[in-house]
């Protein structure tokens, strides 16, 4: 499609809401999705260290 102004193609025929908007949206999850990711991972390789540190200082205080 051929646009006559900066401001038509903005317009997208009265759509341009609709069409940004939801590129928007989608640009907004693509950055933070990753981000939640990288939390969620950090969050259980923690939780995993905690388990193997109570599981070898549980051995050590049931050993004689």
């Amino acid at each position: 499609m051929i646009w006559e102004s900066p401001a038509a193609f903005f317009a997208m025929g009265g759509y341009g809401l609709y069409v940004w908007g939801s590129f928007g949206v989608c640009a907004l999850l693509m950055i933070v999705e990753p981000i939640l990711v990288g939390k969620r991972r950090k969050d259980i390789l923690r939780s995993l260290r905690r388990e193997r540190l109570a599981e070898t200082l549980d051995d050590n205080e049931t050993t004689p």
